[in-house]
């Protein structure tokens, strides 16, 4: 059976460099990064030349990159840490990943915060004027995420960053960038943000590894304790081979522009082919601002369930929503923020390409999937 994987939003495969790079960190140069003998010594080589990378990427300093376990971890560091006293005011959007979002609801919950919540366009776009609205004298943080990781829509980034500055500049702006990061431009200084997430496993790096951007004078709380390590704000024995990883991983995302080209050329033709071909079918969020590499679909009269496991009979592989959430029963929070229905919202597929993916397996999928859809609605209660 022809094997099509079309989730590359939910984790990417890793790069050879990648592998490359970590391989001799499980093999040779296994010390403890804070030991100070050779052992400990090339290991730390490693971390920092890893740190040296990221910082490229990003134009900052390498004192401003702390690496973490996960995207995840690195969300939560961003929100958690910026809360010393009760009371505080933080705005944020209705269709932030959970990682984001959970850590907040979490806080306001016990009390301790204030929340805004703002709402989206139908197109999933944030109103840059509703932020400056909602911006209050106790407001502490904006997290506002670079590009959605289940409709791919794009925010304005630097537009936010330039009213929030002009607002209060002791306002922290944080903006998870895992989705971003393989297409866009992640200049934090053309961006404006404070703090910015990245994600190892989403660039064709290792999962298990993230890294966080703290700019210059912004102090986060550590989340945990007993160590040194990251300058006392991620204490734990670094893991040192996903480390290397990360950091190849992102020294070749500047070299993708021939690849994103392609990609985003093979996502139109899916786009196209699907609207074309199967009745009944919207786009999700933004046609324009837009990640290249991603297809956020709706289909009328049938379950996302159904068409997941439908394709994945056929050897095609995609997602419902977020791969953190596709399990659950309830509609994506971030299509029914965009004002879809319940029925629309779990009519939906995300497909989501990426480098490997090639026109014959484009081609595949819009050959298999009309027959799906015409066979799930002439059996589904759904009408």
């Amino acid at each position: 059976m022809k094997q099509v994987y079309l989730d590359y939003a939910a984790t990417t495969p890793q790069s050879p460099e990648a592998t490359k790079a970590m391989r001799p960190y499980f093999e040779k140069h296994y010390g403890n990064a804070s030991s100070l003998h050779q052992f400990g010594q090339r290991a730390r080589e490693a971390v920092e030349a890893s740190r040296q990378n990221i910082a490229k990427f990003l134009n900052c300093s390498m004192a401003e990159v702390f690496f973490t376990g996960s995207a995840t971890e690195a969300d939560n560091l961003a929100i958690l840490g910026v809360i010393k006293s009760s009371k505080l005011h933080i705005i944020t959007t209705a269709i932030e990943h959970p990682a984001v979002l959970e850590p907040i609801k979490r806080l306001e919950k016990l009390g301790e915060i204030e929340v805004t919540y703002l709402p989206v366009s139908r197109d999933g776009l944030v109103k840059v004027e509703d932020i400056e609205k909602a911006i209050r004298p106790n407001t502490v943080l904006v997290s506002i995420m670079y590009a959605n990781n289940e409709i791919g829509v794009i925010q304005p980034i630097v537009e936010i960053g330039k009213v929030i500055k002009a607002t209060d500049q002791k306002i922290i702006f944080h903006t998870d960038a895992v989705q971003a990061a393989n297409y866009l431009d992640c200049d934090v200084q053309k961006l404006g943000v404070d703090l910015l997430t990245l994600s190892g496993h989403k660039i064709y790096g290792p999962k298990g590894v993230g890294a966080l951007y703290v700019k210059k004078g912004v102090a986060l709380e550590p989340m945990m304790f007993g160590g040194h390590q990251e300058q006392g704000l991620r204490p734990s024995t670094e893991n040192v081979a996903a480390i290397a990883g990360l950091g190849a991983a992102i020294a070749t995302i500047s070299n993708r522009k021939s690849q994103i080209a392609n990609i985003k050329k093979l996502r139109d033709k899916l786009l196209d082919g699907i609207l074309k071909n199967i009745p009944k079918t919207s786009l999700n969020g933004s046609a324009d601002n837009r990640l290249p590499n991603n297809v956020n679909i709706s289909f009328s009269g049938v379950e996302g369930e159904s068409i997941l496991m439908a394709l994945d009979q056929k050897g095609v592989c995609v997602s419902t929503g977020s791969a953190c959430a596709s399990g659950s029963l309830q509609p994506s929070h971030v299509l029914m923020a965009l004002g879809l229905s319940h029925q629309q919202a779990h009519g939906s597929i995300r497909f989501s390409l990426g480098k490997y993916t090639t026109k014959e397996e484009i081609d595949y999928v819009l050959k298999v999937l009309p027959d799906i859809i015409k066979r799930l609605r002439a059996i589904s209660p759904i009408k």
